[in-house]
């Protein structure tokens, strides 16, 4: 997969039109976590440094097509203006007379954010007029916006029909540690893929096991597969419809030779509540009044091992009940575990860099991909429309 990428375009006295992932947690009107403006900085910078005007848009929330002031841009570009270092005009609309005159007024080393893209229920359909009316605020198109890459929406695959389309620093360099892993990944590769459900994760592990040396399964969807291997899993979660498919890919992955690791020990609890008292159980069965809600010291030894082996590792996915603490340590000890290895490691979804975040090991990992459901649908293979519309 070769992109087009802002290297290769000459931005002097040109209008770049630069989609980038503004959806950002805010609380009482202010930013609570930038890392998503910090990751575009670099990309933004370079345009300006180039001689370039921009225009940069966004998406926030869900306001449902519909202009809504509870979901204005209007403190992330606060946030922005001091990231960036300089004073970023907000348009106080997306489209329209006096959007179209700010950008026609917009000077060489300037930066114009528009209001929130999905104000316009034109943006969600891909509406061609008005991808067309947006790719009218540019010269080049420039698409940063890794996050939303797996979403064909106007101002992300669009636009790039009626534009020059290059990718920024940000989706060049998610494509650069993640294509690998589809195509030819360094040996041994290990994937830990965790989360509660068989069925949100499957395709992943159907598209890894092409690549993979060996597969770590946690979290709640390990509990669907250690039943159809005929363990016991007292109460915990388990999806009946999906024991077939289970069967089927540890087939498929005995076939291929890749080793499975599943859980051979739990932490349970009785109830499914933070201040559930914490059972340790040292076997793979779970006595029948129990729930799974943890991997257990056992398993954590094993996953260690297998990552202290590894040449590429990929990540997606707690190990267990993450967000209640006595339930956290699978996860964070697999987080540990990546920050140590001389492994090229990348880790995606929101739980797990949550942990990489939480322990302050980020600059520990190879990367952390900025796209959770993007990265996701990378790793099973799919085509991304935000992506494709970037390919030489």
């Amino acid at each position: 997969m070769i992109l087009n990428t802002i290297r290769e375009c000459d931005f002097s006295n040109k209008k770049a039109l630069v989609r980038v992932d503004f959806n950002v947690p805010l609380k009482d009107g202010v930013v609570t976590d930038d890392t998503r403006i910090e990751a575009a900085l670099p990309t933004i910078q370079y345009l300006l440094d180039k001689g370039a005007a921009v225009v940069v848009m966004s998406h926030f929330g869900r306001p449902k097509g519909k202009k809504n002031p509870e979901f204005s841009m209007a403190p992330i570009a606060k946030r922005f203006s001091e990231l960036l270092g300089k004073q970023v005009i907000l348009a106080n609309d997306v489209i329209g007379p006096e959007v179209e005159a700010q950008v026609k007024a917009l000077k060489k080393g300037e930066v114009l954010l528009l209001e929130n893209v999905r104000f316009y229920a034109e943006e969600e359909a891909n509406d061609p007029e008005f991808a067309k009316k947006l790719a009218s605020f540019g010269d080049v198109y420039v698409n940063d916006a890794f996050g939303t890459a797996h979403r064909a929406h106007a101002s992300t695959e669009g636009v790039a029909h009626y534009l020059p389309s290059y990718a920024g620093f940000l989706i060049e360099k998610e494509v650069k540690f993640m294509a690998p892993l589809l195509e030819n990944p360094d040996k041994p590769f290990v994937a830990i893929i965790g989360g509660s459900k068989v069925s949100s994760k499957i395709s992943v592990l159907e598209s890894l096991v092409r690549t993979c040396d060996t597969i770590v399964i946690g979290g709640g969807m390990a509990y669907t597969f250690l039943a159809v291997q005929g363990h016991a899993i007292g109460k915990s979660l388990v999806e009946e419809e999906y024991k077939d498919v289970a069967a089927s890919f540890l087939a498929k992955a005995k076939e291929k030779n890749v080793q499975v690791i599943l859980p051979v020990d739990h932490l349970c609890g009785a109830e499914f509540k933070e201040d559930t008292a914490v059972v340790a159980v040292d076997d793979v069965n779970i006595p029948e009044n129990l729930i799974g809600m943890d991997i257990g010291p056992k398993t954590i030894d094993l996953i260690v091992k297998a990552v202290a082996k590894a040449k590429s590792v990929v990540w997606n996915g707690p190990m267990g009940v993450f967000e209640f603490d006595a339930f956290a340590q699978g996860t964070l000890t697999v987080a540990k575990a990546l920050a140590d290895s001389n492994a090229t490691t990348v880790v995606g979804g929101g739980d797990s860099v949550a942990a990489i975040n939480k322990f302050h090991l980020a600059d520990k990992i190879s990367h952390v991909s900025t796209g959770g459901g993007a990265s996701l649908e990378f790793l099973e293979g799919k085509v991304l429309p935000g992506i494709k519309a970037l390919e030489k």
